[in-house]
C-alpha cells in the first residue's frame, strides 16, 4: 500500500468511496488514442500495478480506442477487486487518430448514440452497471436538458448508477441538476490552466466531485524558480509538486495522472506525500491569476 492512503477520501454521489489520487487510462492506447497500445504486456502491467499500489478510481472513455482502453481494463483486471471504481465516458466518437491539427472526434449527445454507448461500455468492461457516466462533451446542437434526461432514463434502468459531465460551466453544470443528479465534473484544470477555478469552488460548494484532467501540467511555469525550489526541496519533480498542488487546493479534487509506465505510476503516486504548506501554496497560486 502506498502513502495515497494519508489523502481524505471523496465520496461520488455520497457513496462510492474513492481515494482522490486515482489513475486516468487515455495513454494505454495507441499513438493518437487510437487502437490498442502497442505493447499490451505493458500496458496491463500498468493496470495490475495501479491496483496492487491502492488505486480504486480508474477513468476512461469509450473513445479511446474506441473501446480498445475499456477492453484492455476488463481483459486485465475482471474480475474486478472489491471496492474498485471504473468511470467511463460517452457522447463523443473517435473518427480517427488525434494529430496537431485535429483532434478525431465528434460530439454526439442524441439518445440512440448515448444509448449504444452506454451498452457498448458495459460490454467492453464486463461489467452490469457503470458506476460514474460521464457526458464527454456537451453537444451543442442538443439542449443539455434533453441529453441529461437520456441519462436519467438510463439510470432509471439501471444501467448507469450515477452521472457526470466533462468540460462544463457553472451555467450547464446548473442546466443539467435540474433533470439529474450530477456526482463529477471533469474539466482542465491544473496549476498552469485555471480558467475552470470557479467551476471547482462551485462543485466544492455543491458536494460535487471535481476530476481535474491533465492534473501535472506545468505549461510556462516548468521553469518558474518558485516551483522549481519548492520542487527541490522535496525532491521530486515540477510536475509532482503540480499535482500535489492539485490535491491540496480542494478537498472536492480528485486526480487522475495517466502514464503507460510502471516506474512513472509509482512516481505519480508519491505526490501523496508531498507536504505542501500554505506559505508554498500561496507561492504556487501566485504564479498566475485565475483564467
Amino acid at each position: 500500500m502506498t502513502t495515497i492512503n494519508r489523502i481524505v477520501d471523496f465520496q461520488i454521489g455520497g457513496d462510492l468511496r474513492v481515494h482522490r489520487l486515482g489513475f486516468g487510462a487515455m495513454r494505454l492506447t495507441g499513438p493518437g488514442v487510437w487502437g490498442p497500445p502497442a505493447d499490451v504486456p505493458a500496458a496491463k502491467a500498468v493496470l495490475r500495478r495501479v491496483v496492487e499500489l491502492g488505486v480504486n478510481f480508474i477513468d476512461t472513455a469509450a473513445a479511446y480506442g474506441p473501446g480498445d482502453n475499456e477492453r484492455l481494463i476488463r481483459d486485465t483486471l475482471r474480475p474486478y477487486p472489491a471496492g474498485l471504481i471504473i468511470a467511463t465516458k460517452g457522447g463523443m466518437r473517435k473518427t480517427g487518430p488525434s494529430t496537431a491539427t485535429s483532434w478525431g472526434i465528434e460530439v454526439d449527445g442524441s439518445e440512440s448514440h448515448l444509448r449504444q454507448g452506454v451498452e457498448g461500455s458495459l460490454h467492453d468492461l464486463g461489467i452490469e452497471q457503470i458506476q460514474l457516466y460521464q457526458l464527454h462533451r456537451v453537444d451543442p446542437n442538443i439542449p443539455i436538458e434533453e441529453t441529461m434526461g437520456v441519462l436519467a432514463r438510463l439510470r432509471d434502468e439501471g444501467k448507469i448508477h450515477h452521472v457526470g459531465l466533462s468540460q462544463v460551466s457553472i451555467d450547464e453544470i446548473e442546466r443539467a441538476r435540474t433533470v439529474v443528479d450530477i456526482a463529477t465534473v471533469q474539466n482542465e484544470f491544473n496549476l498552469a490552466t485555471r480558467k475552470y477555478e470557479a467551476v471547482l469552488e462551485y462543485c466544492e460548494r455543491k458536494a460535487i466531485g471535481f476530476i481535474p484532467f491533465y492534473p501535472q501540467k506545468v505549461g510556462e511555469f516548468g521553469d518558474a524558480e518558485p516551483l522549481k525550489a519548492i520542487a527541490a526541496r522535496e525532491g521530486v519533480t515540477p510536475g509532482l509538486i503540480a499535482l500535489a498542488w492539485v490535491l491540496k487546493r480542494s478537498p472536492a479534487t480528485i486526480a487522475i495522472p495517466g502514464t503507460s509506465s510502471v516506474a512513472h505510476l509509482e512516481e505519480n503516486m508519491g505526490a501523496a506525500g508531498v507536504e505542501l504548506s500554505e506559505d508554498d501554496m500561496t507561492t504556487l497560486n501566485s504564479l498566475a491569476s485565475a483564467r
